[in-house]
């Protein structure tokens, strides 16, 4: 890439964010499109019209994002967001310190050695301009690498500082969550795996409360047994289905009636394949049979469920929540496979078709979702490998020569130059989140937030071995195949001299990623054209309305790996090619303006978890860190320093730092200490309550006076309500 094409990228992702933020500000502001730009604001009862300076002032939120504070991150959103946002200023803070002494100094340096005259350039093509002020412009065994050398040592020791600050600080928010007042169902309750086969004549629900009973005597309420739940769910999920149907076909009735149309027209549908053939029937009435004919199989799969269909797991509560802690840390039987008890997750987050899975379906799955995942990175490096060779226009005009004619067009071969391998990159990674978080729940993980935190571990490996790591392999084998083939022996200096030169892709790379990245955020584009077509076309209730613009959440398991790859890349050249720090700076900061509002305003979270994503930030960031120390250590070598052995300590600094952590934090975020649980609660819980909410809504039973027909499903149904 050329210096014009490198500013071509720069400028036109600066003038896109430009425009997206103002289609953004007066999008925001017309009052149809309030439920796409303040979801959250709405849902937490707060009418955003009524601000009026939000709607005067298209900077407003800017400001209110600036003023926010973490409390009002964790009242909007979760403690979860708070700790996000404390990973995008620890970031932040890391760059800025590192980018105060770094440029200032190594760039100087850099550029007042005239001994080298563009022998290792950062780009792939002629960038002269930027190449003087990288370490590729220092000669070999120059006095001059010392400054270098301490720029490693600062960027290491302020990464340090700065983690271990925010590994306190997030500590702190988790404890002063967890002694919050509230009553919160999951802390009164505990998750029971690998229940043993019964005792003849005992069933597993009298099995459950007689051992619990016997150890925890004064504390212990009642047991929740797991059932297989898969014929029950499908009977439940039609019935579900026909009742919005006929929610949807009396609205359109009304509608019509409302509107003068003739009384009797009524909403008609065919009864065969997705409504599209077979016989033609009355809409409303055809819905009510089949809701009729539903509900009394619905209520005897319930029962049958709930007396014959009970799994070796279950949920076990306790009258005080410190019982609950004491519990899920302590260890119940002798053998490891046997009455495993661990914290229970909030009750939306359930998984239960895992609960049920031993102690040895548990482990071999995983295992073989890790191997899965191992081959798919490891057969992904090849498709990356081609993108990142094969996006250059030199390599596609030699595959591809009929383009030439094209290419030669000089706007646009620069749009080509700037945007092709950046986008192709970009789409090819948009297809794994799905992949790898289904392949997380495949390894038998209790919660849906667990399940993302091992998501996003795998995608962040992924990531980073394939996008940083498979990105410069690859340019550089295919640029150097020929070298390569003379002389095998010189695949590992070919290597690392040519390592900064992919770093204009990545500068392109991070540059696309806040500005356009980031805009598209703001704009929400996506979000409001699938609103408008379907409260156009397809909703006629209020329900259907609300689902058309329910936001979501912010996606931890594909945002932070993000995040983590950029801090990789900006980490791994801010002393070879300093220039990339403020890149890292303005993605990190634009990131925390951007989503501070988003969080304010739009994504509702889907599940809390009390900050336990941030042990594995922690670990991820410290692997980041690695990389980038082994790579100093490498292109110091090649740089013929002789002092490069004055870097070995770094990386096991690192490892003792990482270590150091796990120790003195991890434990409390694996469960819960007893000197936080212990704490005075502002009312008594209602023990009933809370064993409701863990009831999925699928074993509900419709009539209390049928709940004395079986007293086996009483683990999974309460005795003495109903559930209407």
């Amino acid at each position: 890439m050329d210096f014009s094409s490198f500013l071509t990228s720069l400028g036109t992702s600066f003038v896109i964010f430009l425009v997206l933020m103002l289609l953004f500000t007066w999008l925001s502001r017309n009052p149809d499109n309030k439920v796409i730009y303040y979801p959250n604001r709405i849902l937490r009862g707060m009418d955003p019209i009524q601000d009026g300076s939000r709607f005067g002032n298209p900077f407003a939120w800017i400001r209110e994002a600036l003023s926010s504070t973490e409390q009002d991150v964790i009242a909007a959103s979760s403690v979860d967001a708070a700790v996000y946002f404390v990973f995008l200023s620890t970031m932040l803070g890391i760059l800025v310190l590192a980018g105060l002494v770094l440029l200032p100094v190594l760039l100087p340096v850099a550029a007042t050695d005239h001994s080298v005259r563009s022998s290792n350039t950062t780009s792939n093509g002629t960038f002269n301009d930027l190449d003087k002020f990288s370490l590729g412009h220092v000669k070999e065994k120059s006095s001059r690498l010392w400054a270098f050398v301490i720029a490693a040592y600062w960027v290491s020791f302020v990464t340090y500082y700065l983690l271990w600050k925010a590994y306190n600080h997030v500590s702190e928010l988790r404890a002063s969550a967890l002694m919050s007042p509230d009553v919160r169902a999951e802390q009164f309750s505990v998750l029971v795996r690998d229940i043993p086969p019964p005792p003849e004549g005992q069933t597993r629900k009298e099995q459950v409360d007689s051992y619990f009973k016997a150890i925890y005597p004064d504390t212990f309420y009642r047991s929740m047994v797991v059932t297989d739940n898969k014929e029950v769910i499908k009977i439940w999920e039609e019935l579900e289905g026909y009742r919005k149907k006929l929610a949807h076909a009396e609205a359109i009735y009304a509608e019509l009636t409302k509107s003068g149309k003739t009384e009797g027209i009524r909403p008609t549908n065919k009864t065969g394949f997705l409504g599209l053939i077979g016989k033609k029937v009355d809409s409303i009435e055809y819905y009510n049979e089949k809701i009729n004919e539903l509900l009394p199989k619905l209520e005897t799969v319930q029962k049958a469920t709930l007396r014959d269909k009970q799994r070796g797991s279950a949920l076990v509560f306790f009258t005080r929540r410190a019982t609950a802690a004491s519990a899920a840390q302590s260890l119940h039987a002798r053998l490891v496979d046997t009455w495993t008890v661990m914290d229970a997750p909030e009750p939306r987050q359930i998984i239960w078709t895992n609960l049920p899975k031993s102690f040895y379906q548990r482990e071999t799955r995983q295992y073989v979702v890790y191997t899965i995942v191992a081959l798919t990175i490891l057969f992904f490096m090849i498709p990356i490998g081609i993108i990142s060779a094969f996006t250059t226009l030199a390599n596609l005009r030699k595959l591809l020569p009929f383009i030439k004619p094209i290419v030669k067009v000089d706007a646009i071969r620069t749009v080509l130059e700037a945007y092709l391998p950046q986008l192709a990159l970009i789409i090819f990674l948009a297809m794994l989140p799905k992949l790898l978080l289904f392949l997380s729940k495949q390894e038998g993980i209790p919660s849906v937030s667990h399940a993302e935190r091992a998501a996003s571990g795998k995608y962040f490996y992924f990531t980073v071995l394939n996008v940083f790591i498979g990105v410069t392999i690859g340019g550089t084998l295919f640029d150097s195949f020929k070298d390569i083939q003379k002389n095998p022996s010189s695949i590992v200096s070919l290597l690392a001299r040519s390592l900064p030169s992919n770093a204009t892709f990545f500068l392109t790379f991070v540059a696309l990623k806040f500005f356009v990245g980031y805009g598209m955020e703001l704009f929400r584009v996506v979000p409001l054209i699938i609103y408008r077509l379907k409260r156009k076309y397809l909703c006629k209730t209020e329900a259907e309305i609300k689902l058309a613009w329910a936001p979501g959440d912010l996606g931890f398991a594909t945002r932070i790996p993000g995040d983590m790859l950029i801090l990789t890349i900006v980490l791994c050249y801010c002393v070879i090619a300093p220039v990339i720090i403020p890149f890292g700076v303005l993605y990190f900061g634009l990131g925390w303006l951007v989503l501070r509002n988003q969080v304010l305003n739009v994504y509702v979270p889907s599940y809390e978890s009390y900050g336990r994503m941030w042990p594995h930030i922690n670990t991820r960031v410290v692997a980041a860190l690695l990389l980038y120390q082994v790579t100093m250590c490498g292109y110091f070598a090649i740089k013929k320093f002789i002092y490069t052995p004055i870097l070995i300590p770094l990386p096991i600094l690192s490892l003792i730092f990482a270590f150091v952590c796990s120790k003195k934090f991890y434990r409390f975020f694996q469960a819960t200490a007893l000197e936080v649980a212990c704490q005075d609660l502002k009312e008594t819980p209602n023990m009933e309550l809370i064993f409701r909410s863990f009831l999925p809504p699928y074993l509900c039973v419709n009539k209390a006076a049928d709940e004395d027909q079986f007293e086996d499903a009483l683990s999974q149904v309460s005795r003495s309500a109903s559930f209407a």
